[in-house]
Formats: C-alpha cells, sequence, structure tokens
C-alpha cells in the first residue's frame, strides 16, 4: 500500500508546509485539494472548507502548478489523485481540474455526483448522470486522467453497491471510484468485502477517515403529546475511534487485491495536524 493525505484534513498548514510534514512523516503522496476559495473566507480562522492553507486554486496557473510539481518531487511525493470539487454535469470544471491534473503528473480526479434530495428523483438524477461520466470519459481519453466518483453520503451513490450501478458499462481506464468507508457511516453499514468485490475493476482510489453516531439534545418532532425520541447524528471522529472497523476495511482490501493508495481525510480535530498524521500512519501500517 501506499499512502498520501487529502490536503483538506490540514487546513492550517501552507502548501510548503504541507510537503514538509508529509515528507517528515514518511508519506508516499499528497491528494491536493483543487477549488476555489471565496476572498470573503480569506481573513477568517483555517477551517477545513472555508480559509483552508493547504489547496490549490482552481485558477493557479500553468507555471505555478509546474513549480508545486517540482516542489512535491523535491520532497520525494507524487500526486495520485486530484480533489477536485466539482458538480455533477459542469464539464468546464472537469476539464479544468484535469488539465491541472496532467500539469501536476496525477492520473485522476474527482468528479461530481448529483446530490439527493428527494426533490427529483433517483432516476432523473441517475440518467443525468451517467450522460455526464459519458462526457467525462471523452475529456479523460484527451488528457490522460481518470475521472473518480466518491461514495459519499447525501449523493446517489452513498455506497459502494449505488456507486457501481452508476459507473457500470464505462471503461474502467477512464472512470473509477474512490471508495470511503467513512463516508458510509452517515447513511449506513454495507459488508466492506462486498461492496470491493462490486465496485472490481472500477476501486481506484481509498479515503481514510472515521465516523460515529451520536445522540444530540434535539427532539424529534412530536405528535400529539410526549417525547417521540431523539435525534441521532453522525460527527466525525479519530480514526481509531469510529464505526468503520479499519482491521476489517485493510483486510477486505487485501482481499481484493488492492495494493494502491490509502489517503488520509481525518476531519475530527482530535489532535494537531502534525499529531493526526504521524499517529493515522502508524496505525494503518500497523494493520499491514
Amino acid at each position: 500500500m501506499k499512502f498520501s493525505v487529502f490536503t483538506v484534513m490540514l487546513p492550517d498548514c501552507s502548501q510548503q508546509r504541507t510537503l514538509e510534514l508529509l515528507r517528515a512523516n514518511g508519506y508516499d503522496g499528497v491528494e491536493w485539494r483543487f477549488t476555489k476559495t471565496d476572498p470573503a473566507r480569506r481573513e477568517e480562522a483555517p477551517s477545513f472548507w472555508g480559509n483552508n492553507l493547504s489547496t490549490v486554486e482552481t485558477d493557479t496557473s500553468e507555471a505555478e502548478l509546474l513549480e508545486l510539481k517540482q516542489l512535491t518531487e523535491a520532497a520525494g511525493l507524487v500526486v495520485p489523485n486530484v480533489a477536485a470539487y466539482i458538480g455533477s454535469g459542469d464539464l468546464a470544471a472537469t476539464e479544468n481540474a484535469m488539465r491541472a491534473a496532467k500539469l501536476l503528473g496525477a492520473p485522476s480526479i474527482r468528479i461530481g455526483v448529483p446530490n439527493y434530495d428527494g426533490k427529483r428523483t433517483y432516476q432523473e438524477l441517475y440518467a443525468e448522470a451517467r450522460t455526464y461520466l459519458q462526457e467525462a470519459v471523452s475529456l479523460s481519453r484527451t488528457y490522460g486522467v481518470k475521472g473518480l466518483i466518491e461514495v459519499h453520503h447525501g449523493n446517489i451513490a452513498p455506497s459502494a453497491s449505488l456507486a457501481r450501478r452508476l459507473v457500470d458499462g464505462f471503461d474502467a481506464n477512464h472512470i473509477g471510484v474512490i471508495y470511503d468507508p467513512g463516508n458510509m457511516v452517515h447513511e449506513g453499514f454495507e459488508n466492506y468485502q462486498m461492496g470491493l468485490e462490486v465496485l472490481g475493476e472500477y476501486l481506484g482510489h481509498v479515503h481514510v477517515k472515521n465516523a460515529v453516531w451520536q445522540r444530540t439534545d434535539a427532539a424529534l418532532p412530536t405528535i400529539g403529546s410526549g417525547d417521540h425520541g431523539r435525534i441521532w447524528q453522525a460527527s466525525w471522529s479519530a480514526v481509531t475511534a469510529g464505526a468503520v472497523h479499519w482491521p476489517q476495511v485493510i483486510a477486505a482490501l487485501r482481499a481484493v487485491g488492492y495494493d494502491s493508495w490509502l489517503s488520509f481525510e481525518d476531519f475530527s480535530g482530535s489532535a494537531d495536524s502534525e499529531t493526526l498524521l504521524r499517529d493515522n500512519l502508524a496505525y494503518i501500517r500497523s494493520l499491514l
């Protein structure tokens, strides 16, 4: 296995500091967060999805991307994936991210999946997504960069099996799936090995994080009188402490012959960035 970090988890680290920390802690790669930072948030304290200092901006010039590639290589690292934030169907953003990935030497990017909120049917969203993925295949052939959808709560691919249904029939050289069992905690459980077997050749990348369900103080809506229960909510946890049993996930990955990237995406805030980088890697390595 090879180890990288999705830089969304390092909001307080500049690009240079990120590279220094990953090199010092024995990582193999860096999965850059690729998006446009809202200028209004640049004065805020660093945060995962706000003023994240370890972000490659979508308007970064070709010269700057090539310079970042050189800095990455000088740190002894590679870029296994560019973690873009792309809406399903946004071909301009998809092409821009693939162009950036090619300059950075990354073989893949994260591409969009429609969210599901019940306002449009699954069938409508599925058809729309398939049309987009067909266009993404064409762009992938042009740039030599694969598009990866992510197993993620809130979208129409919250499990390995639904992700496979979405990508089924496309050329696996151009379309694949990011497996993320931490995200799956939010919507349920699917047997890890079975899900990975379902993904088959489409398994392209793995994110490592964890989450746990907690009872909140908010009450469910009542009917008539009486308390009908409390709302349970999923929240991020330390990699070692959540609902995902990582020893079982690692065993399942080995069972299907996966021997590629594990990319950490720890949102727990359970320790400072440097401690998380050190301890998370030591833990997963101990399982191997």
